[in-house]
């Protein structure tokens, strides 16, 4: 299996209906705490810059790609393992 193959089978299961569902809420429950955490007192007092709405969409994303590695990793081990009986 060469590493094109790999990418592809990656990229396949990254935007497969159920890990973008799981890795959105995700990013939404988490990213959302991690907003307050982050820049809470910025939006309270009105300070919302582009740069800081950028690290706020940033702030959110993280969690996302997080979520979406582990669900990808854990279905192509399971797979593996899978193939492997």
């Amino acid at each position: 299996m060469n590493v094109a193959d790999v990418t592809v089978g990656w990229l396949e299961l990254a935007t497969s209906k159920s890990v973008v569902r799981r890795a959105t809420v995700v990013a939404f429950i988490v990213g959302s705490i991690l907003v307050v955490i982050n820049h809470g007192d910025a939006i309270v007092h009105g300070d919302l810059s582009a740069g800081r709405l950028l690290r706020i969409v940033l702030t959110v994303s993280v969690p996302y790609c997080v979520s979406t590695y582990s669900s990808v990793s854990a279905l192509r081990a399971s797979r593996k393992g899978s193939s492997q009986r």
